[in-house]
């Protein structure tokens, strides 16, 4: 296997609040098995991105995409992976990695979103 996905999330000290980012790991790898799909945390849990970069390259992988599971692309995307990234590059400078747009920053994600927030309010009329 030569591709991988990391979902890049934020982290928190309740590991419960893990759950999400573990289930669309799940998700993703069910629809596309030939993908390695890992999470990563920036902080407060673990793996790191580092460490999940370093796992995926020495089991193989080639080609990586980090897609950051946050709203936006806040302090952190702008600042701290990017470091990262070229940190893991100069480690690894036959592996591609590249990094994708928050995903709230996308329109179907947003979307859905909506509809969320749309079917809870209906939900909950009285």
């Amino acid at each position: 296997m030569t591709e991988a996905i990391v979902l890049f999330a934020h982290g928190a000290r309740d590991p419960q609040w893990a759950g999400p980012v573990r289930r669309l790991a799940e998700m993703i790898a069910a629809r596309e098995p030939a993908v390695r799909v890992r999470p990563a945390y920036l902080e407060l849990m673990a793996p790191d991105l580092d460490g999940v970069i370093d796992e995926l390259v020495a089991d193989g992988v080639r080609r990586i995409l980090v897609v950051p599971v946050f709203l936006a692309q806040g302090g952190h995307l702008k600042r701290d992976v990017p470091q990262i990234i070229e940190r893991a590059a100069g480690r690894h400078p036959a592996c591609r990695v590249t990094v994708a747009k928050a995903v709230g920053e996308d329109d179907r994600v947003l979307a859905a979103m909506g509809e969320y927030a749309l079917a809870t309010l209906a939900a909950t009329d009285d």
